[in-house]
């Protein structure tokens, strides 16, 4: 096995890319210090939150992904679940906000998964949530003979339901194996047609389904059910929206939650009171973090809806403040990178979704309460600007400077010459061909 381990990613080499930089960086953290001082905040407080803070890296998008009309390979790809965790491994290791990888099966399925953990360990990797595909077929997998096409954990078809439910044990067994927490399970069963569908019907088995995978699975192991309005069935999904996949979970058990991807919902759905909502009814699983402009566009987080993004962590830092019943939400990006570099868009995802914690930790929960409690909706919501608005880029900067991980991640990526050196090892692919990696 032919792996890369760039020599020029070890602390030495970050160390070098930090160090003009460094000076810079504590003046403007100084400086931003005496300014929440007087506000009433400790920076170092906010920092150390901050450096705490981790969210998953997805092993499917450090390839070039792609439309239904084509895709552009770009070189040193990886060929499989080896060359993903060394890719997800720099990512991690610059930004220093990435330490689990979620997997994808049977994409990332190997013989050996001992050997896949040890290997993740000697990255500094752990795993996160797990996921399942019954969203396509696959050709020659003996454990998959039969096809998904008309649908899977909702089929007509009891044999058919039968398969989708034995992958997703499977994946749970493996993901247990491995180490991670849970397993999400999202499905394109739906109809494209009036009448195809029984709305009822399908929605029951669905849910027998999930009962039945939910348990097979270890006692402290736990589904997150994904939501999402459309897609590959364009008139209706079997789990289309919130409240379907909240009717669901309460349906199935207390450790089957509610995992919410931001670009499944339809234009100008508030999803920050989805967010509200799931913590209230104790069933928020957490998210895959992506943004978009038209759709499921799967864009780098943070890049079309940043205040979005930031008035959904105002709710998830507002749970934490009022020490909500079971709240754990667990962070994921899922994101597909068309012209991207991958590991670039992933980095800057991870700091994107860094800062806006950070901004929402800012947010002075005392005065917004009353406020609120006063009716003064100006107030309120300048109170909320004043967190939005702040640069939190000095805080950001010098948290990854703390973890020894880079002060500029995609200026010392580009400087390591990681790219070029895996391409070396790994040659890019043909392109022309539609579907996503």
């Amino acid at each position: 096995m032919d792996q890369i381990m760039s020599p020029a990613l070890d602390t030495d080499f970050i160390a070098s890319q930090n160090a003009p930089l460094a000076a810079a960086v504590q003046e403007e953290y100084d400086a931003l210090g005496r300014t929440l001082d007087r506000r009433g905040i400790d920076i170092a407080a906010i920092t150390s939150a901050v450096a705490a803070f981790a969210v998953a890296s997805p092993s499917w998008a450090v390839g070039s992904g792609g439309t239904r009309f084509a895709r552009f390979p770009m070189g040193g790809e990886p060929r499989n679940i080896f060359d993903k965790l060394e890719d997800c491994a720099v990512v991690n290791r610059l930004a220093g906000a990435t330490p689990t990888v979620s997997l994808h099966f049977p994409w990332d399925e190997v013989d050996d998964l001992s050997g896949l953990k040890d290997f993740a360990g000697t990255l500094g990797l752990g795993f996160d949530a797990v996921n399942s595909n019954t969203f396509q077929d696959h050709p020659g997998n003996a454990l998959h003979p039969l096809s998904y096409k008309y649908g899977s954990l909702s089929h007509t078809d009891p044999a058919v339901r039968a398969q989708a439910v034995a992958h997703n044990i499977h994946c749970a067994e493996l993901g247990a194996k491995l180490g991670a927490p849970a397993l999400t399970i999202w499905l394109g069963d739906g109809s494209n047609f009036p009448g195809q569908s029984n709305f009822t019907r399908a929605f029951e088995r669905y849910i027998d389904s999930v009962k039945t995978v939910y348990a097979s699975v270890p006692g402290d192991f736990k589904l997150f059910l994904e939501h999402k309005m459309y897609e590959p069935a364009f008139y209706s999904t079997v789990i289309q929206d919130w409240g379907s996949s909240l009717l669901a979970a309460q349906a199935v058990g207390e450790n089957c939650l509610c995992l919410v991807d931001l670009g499944h919902h339809a234009p100008n759905v508030n999803i920050e009171m989805i967010v509200a909502r799931l913590v209230h009814a104790g069933k928020l699983a957490g998210f895959h973090f992506n943004d978009s402009k038209y759709g499921d566009d799967d864009l780098d987080a943070g890049a079309i809806e940043p205040y979005r993004l930031f008035l959904v962590f105002n709710e998830l830092v507002d749970a934490a403040y009022r020490k909500a019943p079971g709240f754990a939400p667990s962070y994921m990006l899922d994101q597909s990178h068309n012209v991207t570099d991958p590991i670039e868009s992933l980095m800057t995802s991870a700091v994107e979704v860094q800062r806006a914690y950070a901004q929402a930790l800012l947010v002075d929960r005392s005065a917004l309460e009353g406020f609120q409690d006063a009716n003064d909706p100006m107030m309120a919501s300048q109170t909320l600007k004043r967190a939005f608005t702040t640069d939190v880029q000095p805080i950001l900067a010098m948290a990854r400077l703390q973890k020894d991980a880079a002060i500029d991640p995609v200026s010392a990526y580009r400087a390591s010459g990681y790219r070029a050196a895996v391409t070396r090892i790994r040659p890019a692919k043909s392109g022309g061909s539609g579907g996503i990696v």
